[in-house]
């Protein structure tokens, strides 16, 4: 039997946004977070916070912008570019 692979980081993206959503779907990797109304500006925060912890990366402040975490695609391209 193979070893337990450990959850993908889009998997991991997903489990972030639908925690602080607090909604249980599970958005399309490139739908828009903000335009679906899953997340607002005031919830951006917490995830960019979550996926600090999650991930061990620092999002410095120059980032805080919403189109560069729109959706769960933008967010693993993103992280990508800081690992």
């Amino acid at each position: 039997m193979p070893a337990q692979v450990p959850m993908n980081r889009q998997a991991q993206i997903t489990e972030i946004i639908r925690t602080i959503s607090k909604r249980d779907s599970a958005p399309d990797p490139d739908e828009s977070l903000f335009d679906s109304g899953l997340l607002d500006s005031f919830a951006l925060p917490d995830v960019l916070s979550a996926l600090e912890k999650a991930f061990s990366i620092k999002i410095p402040d120059s980032d805080l912008n919403p189109r560069k975490f729109d959706s769960i695609s933008r967010i693993e391209s993103y992280i990508e570019s800081r690992l």
